[in-house]
């Protein structure tokens, strides 16, 4: 199983990357893995972006451009495309 992570702003310059393929295999995948994740590869990232297993309240995740999604639970599937930015990007 695959995400693709978009990250923009502060996300973009701690991890110094504009986008991440996170895979798990044929497991359901959580938000909270992705963020673990990312956390393990990223270590700038998560000191600035990330509260344990959740985003720090000054940063949001758009799940496909659809909906935003903050609960670390969220399932994820395969090709989902997930965008992590600032809260405040874009207006």
């Amino acid at each position: 199983m695959t995400i693709r992570v978009e990250l923009y702003g502060i996300p973009r310059q701690r991890a110094n990357t504009d986008t991440v393929l996170v895979q798990t295999g044929s497991k359901p995948m959580r938000l909270a893995d992705v963020l673990r994740d990312l956390a393990a590869r990223y270590p700038e990232l998560a000191a600035a972006c990330f509260d344990g297993e959740r985003l720090q309240s000054s940063y949001v995740a758009n799940l496909g451009g659809e909906r935003f999604v903050s609960d670390p639970e969220t399932t994820l599937r395969a090709g989902d495309s997930l965008l992590i930015m600032s809260a405040d990007a874009g207006g």
